[in-house]
């Protein structure tokens, strides 16, 4: 797979990234970031996949995530995908909405037309995009985890309890952790999979967990200001379900912290060190 690179800078000692490639599956150009920190020739680092949220592209994080300094410390990759294709013959939400369609595809594979063609985050987030960075740069494919924010938050979450063996951890920052019961996620899951609530479960954190999926540990912040947390987000629906499936939870509630990337640059380097603690050895 050939990709285009669209802009290469230094930062702390390694290389910032953006690439723009022809995507099978979305089929549409889809734009992702590589952050490559300082390392020793021929060796692989570990990879850190961040899924952002509603709205947002690659540049979200990576202009404003302030994740560099950490991931030159650590010595991690840090790879930043789209939130949706894009492009000329894209369908987007009817009305225009900000929570559907465009800059919201929810990292679901959609089965229902118009959004089936192009709307393949699931693929291209799991399989696709992990086969081009792997050809592209020096990645320890046995040493990956995942986070992300909001919807991102609900993909990362989703993602690390459907493939227990490929990542060493997961975390996220104000996820929506039970789509299927709140506005954003029924808005989401019924326009992309249809009415059949059964096939939502597996794009559902807590159903999976209920279901019998499980993770090793689980890191979540969220913002006590947030204006999202009591109708979207749901947080005590996670913490329910991890403690009946006795799955270590870490829930911080950060005083006076709201939605925005001055809630998730803050907390940024303590979600990477915890997942670099899991990706040693």
């Amino acid at each position: 797979m050939s990709m285009q690179t669209v802009s290469l800078n230094k930062a702390y000692g390694g290389t910032q990234g953006v690439y723009r490639h022809a995507s099978r599956e979305t089929r549409a150009d889809m734009t992702f970031s590589v952050y490559v920190p300082p390392h020793a020739a021929g060796t692989r680092p570990p990879v850190v996949w961040y899924l952002s949220g509603l709205t947002c592209t690659h540049a979200n994080v990576t202009e404003k995530g302030e994740f560099r300094s950490a991931c030159a410390e650590l010595g991690l990759i840090f790879v930043a995908p789209d939130t949706s294709p894009r492009g000329e013959g894209v369908p987007g939400d009817p009305a225009n909405a900000y929570d559907f369609g465009l800059g919201a595809g929810f990292y679901v594979d959609a089965t229902q037309e118009p959004f089936a063609r192009n709307y393949r985050m699931w693929s291209y987030v799991t399989e696709e995009l992990p086969k081009l960075v792997a050809e592209n740069f020096p990645v320890d494919a046995s040493r990956q985890s995942i986070l992300g924010h909001s919807m991102g938050g609900h993909g990362a979450l989703t993602i690390a309890l459907r493939h227990p063996g490929r990542y060493r951890a997961a975390s996220a920052f104000a996820p929506i952790v039970a789509p299927s019961q709140v506005p954003w996620g029924i808005k989401a899951l019924g326009g992309y999979l249809g009415t059949d609530r059964q096939a939502w479960r597996k794009h559902d954190a807590v159903a999976l967990i209920e279901d019998g999926a499980r993770l090793s540990d689980l890191l979540v912040d969220y913002g006590d200001a947030d204006q999202f947390l009591t109708e979207q987000l749901r947080p005590e629906l996670l913490q329910s379900a991890c403690e009946k499936a006795k799955i270590p939870l870490t829930l911080r509630r950060q005083p006076g912290y709201d939605h925005s990337y001055y809630f998730i640059s803050t907390f940024m380097a303590d979600h990477l060190r915890w997942h670099a603690a899991r990706l040693k050895g």
